[in-house]
C-alpha cells in the first residue's frame, strides 16, 4: 500500500472531494478516471495535458503501470516518478484504477466489499478509506 504521508492523504481528499462536486468523470478517459483524477491533483496537470503523456493512446492505468520502466525517457515515466515521489507506486495505481486493494475494502465495514471501478461514488469512498487509513498510520 501506498505510503503514508500527508501530502498523498491531503491530494486523495481533494481528489475525492472534487468528485463529489461534480468534476468531469470517465473511466475509459486517462485523464478523467481514477488515476487520472489523482494525478490531475498531484502534477496540477489538465485531462488534456496527462492523455498528451500517454501520446493518445487510450488504455488503462494498469496497463502503464505493468509497463513501467524507470528512465526510458517516456513522458509517462515522469508521471509515475511523481507518483513515487509521494509514496504512490505503480501497484498502488493498478488498485486504484481497479478499487482492489484488500485492506482498504476491508475498512469498508458492513457495507460493500466490492466497488465498481467505473463509479465515480465508489471511487471516492475508495479514495476517502485510503486516505482515512494512511492518516492512521501517520499516528
Amino acid at each position: 500500500m501506498a505510503q503514508s504521508n500527508s501530502e498523498l492523504i491531503f491530494a486523495l481528499r481533494e481528489t475525492a472531494n472534487r468528485l463529489a462536486d461534480g468534476a468531469k468523470y470517465e473511466w475509459g478517459h486517462m485523464g478523467r478516471c481514477n488515476c487520472g483524477h489523482l494525478i490531475q491533483t498531484l502534477t496540477d496537470m489538465s485531462d488534456y495535458e496527462i492523455v498528451k503523456c500517454v501520446n493518445f493512446q487510450m488504455g488503462e492505468w494498469t496497463e502503464h503501470a505493468k509497463d513501467y520502466c524507470e528512465g526510458t525517457g517516456q513522458n509517462v515515466d515522469d508521471i509515475f516518478l511523481t507518483l513515487h515521489s509521494f509514496g504512490f507506486s505503480y501497484e498502488d495505481v493498478i488498485h486504484l484504477e481497479n478499487l482492489s486493494d484488500k485492506r482498504i475494502l476491508s475498512r469498508l465495514g458492513e457495507g460493500p466489499q466490492y466497488l465498481s471501478r467505473n463509479d465515480k461514488q465508489d471511487v471516492t469512498l475508495y479514495l476517502r478509506t485510503m486516505a482515512d487509513l494512511l492518516e492512521e498510520e501517520l499516528v
